[in-house]
C-alpha cells in the first residue's frame, strides 16, 4: 500500500475513533486509534483525534450519548443511551441528574418515543433522577408536571412512582404536598381533554387513588367523577376502562353518599336524554358499576318502568347498533342480582330470543350468555308445568352456538362462547357433551395459551374446566340427615336423586378426557400470567384431577406437581382465601406423592430439592381456627398427607425425613392417638419410615422422658386390632430393639416384652416375622440391659413360646431366627 493510502486510511479510522468514543464506544474508538497511529504517527489529524479524545475522556458515556441525542436529534445515540440503562449500567448521580435535566429540557428529538423511555430508564435506574425529578415538581409542581407529562405515558407514570416513594424526597410533607397537586393536575388534564383517549391522566388518577385514597378522593367533585365514568364507555380501548374501573371502585369505596348520588344522578340524567351517545353512556357506566355496587345499580336497574320501555326502545326501527351492543352489557352484568335476573327474565326474554337469531357481528353471543344466565340451569329437570324443562332445553341448544364461537377469531365472540359455556355447564349433559367433543377441547386449551395476562377469557375458561372436573363434596352422616330434614320441610316425598352424569365414576371420565386434552401442559404455559383468582380456580382443578389414581403419573410428568408446588409458594397471603387456595394445591401436590416415587419428580441434583415439597405437605397435618369453625374436621387431606410424607421419608437421602420430624413430630405424635383406624395406621406407617434416619431412630432412643413416652405409644400401636398399624409399628420396633436405650425402655414398661412375644404370635406372617427381629435383637443385646432382657422372656416362656411358633411356620427365615434366639436364651 502507499503512503498516501495509508495516510488516507489513517485519517479515516481517526474521524471513525472520535465519533465511536462520542458514542460511548470507547473500546472500538481505542482500537481504530491505535491503527491510525501505526499507519501514519506524524500526522495532525492524528495527533488532533488523540486530542480530543483525550479532552472527552472526562465525559462520562451516558452524558455523551444524550447530549448528542438532545442536540444533534440523533436517534441512535438515544437508543444507545436506553440500551446502557437498560444493561442497568451504575451511573453517577451528577450524570443522572444532568441527563435527566436535557432530555426533559433541551430534548426536541424526531421520536417522543425514545425521549420517554429515557426519562423512565432514567428515574428507575437512578435514585439521584428520582431525587432530581422529585425537586422540579416541588420548586414548581405545574410547570415540570407539563414538562413530563407532554413527554409520554412512561414518563407520566414516572411522575407517579416518585411521589409515592419517600425515599425520594426529604420530609414527608413536601411529598403530600407535590402528591396532591400532582393528583389535581392529572384530574385536570382528563377534564380538558372530555375524556382521556389513551389513559395517560387516568392512569395517573387510579393509581394515587388506589395508594393514598384517604387523602386524595376529597379533590373529586361530580364534574370529575362524571369525566371518569365517561371513560367507562364499553367503546373506550380496554386499558383506558380498567383505569375508569379502578378509579371508580376507589372513589365509591371511599365517598360515601357522595359518589352514590353522582352515579344515582348520571346514569338517569343520560337515559332520560333518550340520545344514542346518551343512552350507550348511561348502559355502558351500569355495566360497569354492576360488579363495585351490586345493590345500588340494581336498584337503579329495577326502577318501575325501566325495563318495560328499554325493550321498545331497542325494537323501534331507527335502533342503534352501539345502543343495543351497550344494552346486552349492561344485562349480561346485571345478571349478578337475582333480583335483575328474574326482571330480565320476565322483560327480555323474547327479544334476546330474536338477538340470537337475527342480530349481527357479536351480539348473538352475549345474547345467547344472557339467556343462559336468566333461564337457571340447576333447577330440577321438570315440574308440574314442564317450564323448566322447556328452559334447560333451551339452554342446552345454545351449546352448539357457543362452541363454534370459540372458533371465531374475533376476541368478543370467544369471550362470549366462553362465558356462556360456563354457566351451561352447570348442567351435567351439558359437561358431557363438552367433553365428547375433542375438537371443542383442543380449541379451548389453545386459547387459554394465546390469551394475553390478564384476560377475561382466561378466568372463565378456567371455571368451565372446574365445572367439568369438579366432584359432588362427601357429605358426613349428620350432613345427610340434616339435608332429609329440609327435604321433608319442604313436603318432599323423597330425596331428590344426583345426577348419574355428576357421581365420581362420570366425574372421573371426563377428569381423564381433560389430562388427555393436555389441560397441565396448557397450565404450565399460563401460569406466570395468572391473577389470584385464576390461581385458586386452577388449585381446584388439580385437586379434583389428582383425586383418579391413574392420572397422577401423567399429571407430575407434565409438570403439574412442580406447577403446585410454584403456586403454593407464590401465595404470600394470609387471608382465609388464601390458605384455602394453599390447602387445595397441598392437597393435590401429596396426592401426587403417593402414587410417585418423589425422586422421579425431585430429582436429587435437580431444582426445587426435594425437602421444598415438604412444607406445603405439613401443612395438611393441622386446620386454621377458621376451618375448626365451620364443623367436623376433614380428615382425608390429614390421611393423603401422611402417606405422602411417608413417601418422601422412604427416599435415599434423609434430608426430608430430618425436616419432618424437625417441623411436626409433636403433631405425629398427636395423630398416632387418633381415635380414626386410617389416620392412626397412616401416622404408624410414617413413623416405620423414619427408621431409615438416624435422625428417626434418634426420637426413640436417645432414653429422654420424651423419647420414653414415644417409645410407650410405639409398644401399645404394636398391639392394635388394625393389622397394617401393628405391621408398621412391628417394622420400627424391628429397628429399634438393635439400641440398649430402646431395649431398657420395653423392660421398663409393664407389658413391654410380652407385647414383642405377642408379635411373634401373631396369626399374619409378617408381623411374626417382624417380632422374631425384635426378640433376636434383645435377646442378643450385651450388658447389662441384655441380661435383663434374656431373663426376662425365660420368665415369660419365651422358649417354648418360641418353639410353637417354629413347629407352626414353614419358613426356613424364621426357623433360623427362632433357633439363634432359643440359642441365645439357653446359652
Amino acid at each position: 500500500m502507499s503512503n498516501k493510502e495509508d495516510e488516507d486510511r489513517a485519517v479515516n479510522l481517526a474521524v471513525q475513533a472520535v465519533e465511536l468514543v462520542a458514542s460511548g464506544r470507547v473500546e472500538d474508538g481505542s482500537r481504530a486509534l491505535r491503527e491510525a497511529a501505526f499507519l501514519a504517527p506524524e500526522n495532525p489529524e492524528i495527533k488532533e483525534a488523540f486530542l480530543k479524545i483525550q479532552s472527552d475522556d472526562s465525559i462520562h458515556p451516558l452524558e455523551k450519548l444524550c447530549a448528542k441525542f438532545v442536540h444533534d436529534r440523533d436517534e441512535e445515540a438515544g437508543k444507545e443511551a436506553l440500551d446502557y440503562l437498560n444493561r442497568s449500567a451504575e451511573v453517577p448521580a451528577k450524570v443522572a441528574k444532568e441527563c435527566l435535566d436535557m432530555v426533559i429540557k433541551e430534548a426536541k428529538p424526531k421520536s417522543k418515543e425514545l425521549q420517554d423511555e429515557i426519562v423512565a430508564g432514567l428515574v428507575r435506574e437512578s435514585i439521584a433522577a428520582k431525587s432530581a425529578l422529585a425537586k422540579l415538581l416541588l420548586d414548581g409542581s405545574t410547570a415540570a408536571f407539563e414538562e413530563v407529562y407532554d413527554i409520554g405515558d412512561k414518563s407520566a407514570n414516572s411522575i407517579v412512582e416518585i411521589v409515592l416513594q419517600p425515599s425520594a424526597w426529604s420530609k414527608q410533607s413536601d411529598r403530600e404536598k407535590v402528591e396532591a397537586d400532582v393528583f389535581q393536575l392529572f384530574l385536570a388534564k382528563l377534564l380538558a381533554v372530555g375524556h382521556d383517549d389513551d389513559g395517560r391522566a387516568l392512569k395517573g388518577i387510579a393509581r394515587l387513588l388506589a395508594t393514598d385514597a384517604g387523602r386524595l378522593h376529597p379533590f373529586i367533585d361530580e364534574e370529575i367523577f362524571e369525566a371518569i365514568l365517561c371513560s367507562l364507555d364499553y367503546r373506550q380501548p380496554a386499558e383506558v376502562k380498567s383505569q375508569a374501573t379502578l378509579a371508580t371502585a376507589k372513589y365509591l369505596e371511599l365517598s360515601g353518599e357522595n359518589g352514590q348520588t353522582y352515579l344515582a344522578r348520571f346514569i338517569p340524567r343520560h337515559i332520560t336524554k333518550g340520545h344514542g351517545e346518551d343512552l350507550v353512556l348511561a348502559f355502558s357506566v351500569a355495566a360497569a358499576v354492576f360488579p363495585l355496587v351490586p345493590s345500588q345499580a340494581a336498584a337503579l336497574f329495577l326502577v318501575d318502568g325501566f325495563l318495560p320501555s328499554l325493550i321498545p326502545l331497542l325494537n323501534s326501527k331507527n335502533k342503534s347498533v352501539k345502543v343495543e351492543q351497550a344494552a346486552l352489557n349492561m344485562l349480561s352484568a346485571a345478571c349478578l342480582d337475582s333480583a335483575c335476573r328474574a326482571a330480565i327474565k320476565k322483560h327480555c326474554t323474547q327479544w334476546l330470543r330474536l338477538v340470537v337469531k337475527e342480530g349481527k357481528e357479536g351480539r348473538p353471543g352475549v345474547a345467547a350468555v344472557i339467556l343462559t344466565k336468566v333461564l337457571d340451569p340447576t333447577l330440577p329437570a321438570k315440574d308440574t308445568s314442564g317450564k323448566v324443562l322447556q328452559e334447560k332445553t333451551e339452554v342446552n341448544d345454545l351449546v352448539p352456538m357457543f362452541k363454534k364461537l370459540l372458533a371465531d377469531p374475533r376476541e368478543a365472540n370467544k369471550q362470549s362462547s366462553i362465558e356462556g359455556l360456563a354457566y351451561a355447564s352447570i348442567q351435567p349433559s351439558v359437561k358431557e357433551e363438552l367433553v365428547d367433543d375433542r375438537l371443542f377441547l383442543a380449541r379451548l386449551m389453545d386459547s387459554l395459551k394465546a390469551s394475553q395476562p390478564g384476560a377475561t377469557t382466561i378466568f372463565g375458561a378456567l371455571i368451565l374446566l372446574d365445572h367439568l372436573t369438579r366432584y359432588l363434596p362427601v357429605l358426613s352422616e349428620e350432613q345427610t340427615k340434616l339435608n332429609q330434614l329440609k327435604a321433608y320441610a319442604n313436603a318432599s316425598k323423597s330425596v331428590a336423586k344426583q345426577d348419574p352424569l355428576d357421581e365420581d365414576a362420570a366425574v372421573s371420565r371426563r377428569c381423564k378426557v381433560i389430562v388427555e386434552a393436555g389441560v397441565i401442559p396448557t397450565f404450565v404455559a399460563i401460569s406466570n400470567h395468572l391473577s389470584p383468582a385464576s390461581t385458586a380456580v386452577v388449585a381446584n382443578i388439580m385437586l379434583s384431577l389428582t383425586r383418579t389414581p391413574s392420572l397422577r403419573g401423567t399429571i407430575a410428568q407434565q409438570g403439574g406437581a412442580r406447577l403446585l408446588l410454584l403456586k403454593y409458594t407464590a401465595i404470600t397471603g394470609n387471608s382465609d382465601k388464601d390458605k384455602q387456595v394453599k390447602r387445595a394445591a397441598a392437597q393435590a401436590l401429596a396426592r401426587i406423592l403417593i402414587s410417585i416415587n418423589p425422586i422421579l419428580v425431585f430429582p436429587a441434583a435437580g431444582s426445587p430439592p426435594l425437602t421444598s415439597a415438604t412444607r406445603p405437605i405439613l401443612s395438611l397435618l393441622t386446620r386454621s381456627e377458621a376451618e375448626a369453625a365451620e364443623g367436623p374436621r376433614d380428615l382425608l387431606p390429614t390421611f393423603e398427607a401422611l402417606l405422602a410424607l411417608t413417601n418422601l421419608a422412604s427416599t435415599p437421602s434423609d434430608e426430608a425425613t430430618v425436616v419432618i420430624i424437625r417441623q411436626t413430630l409433636s403433631i405425629i405424635e398427636d395423630l398416632l392417638l387418633s381415635n380414626n383406624t386410617m389416620i392412626q395406621r397412616a401416622a404408624t406407617e410414617l413413623v416405620c419410615n423414619f427408621m431409615t434416619s438416624a435422625a428417626g431412630v434418634e426420637i426413640f432412643a436417645d432414653e429422654s422422658k420424651a423419647a420414653d413416652r414415644r417409645l410407650h405409644i410405639l409398644l401399645a400401636l404394636a398391639d392394635v386390632e388394625d393389622l397394617a398399624t401393628r405391621k408398621a409399628a412391628g417394622g420400627a420396633l424391628a429397628t429399634l430393639t438393635c439400641y440398649e436405650g430402646v431395649v431398657k425402655g420395653v423392660l421398663d414398661k409393664e407389658r413391654g416384652m410380652e407385647i414383642l412375644l405377642g408379635l411373634c404370635t401373631d396369626d399374619d406372617h409378617e408381623i411374626v416375622h417382624r417380632g422374631l427381629v425384635c426378640i433376636n435383637n434383645i435377646a442378643s443385646m450385651q450388658g447389662s440391659a441384655g441380661e435383663q432382657a434374656r431373663q426376662k422372656l425365660k420368665d415369660l416362656d419365651g422358649i417354648n413360646i418360641l418353639n410353637d411358633v417354629a413347629d407352626n411356620s414353614n419358613s426356613k427365615v424364621m426357623k433360623t431366627l427362632e433357633k439363634e434366639i432359643v440359642g441365645a436364651l439357653q446359652a
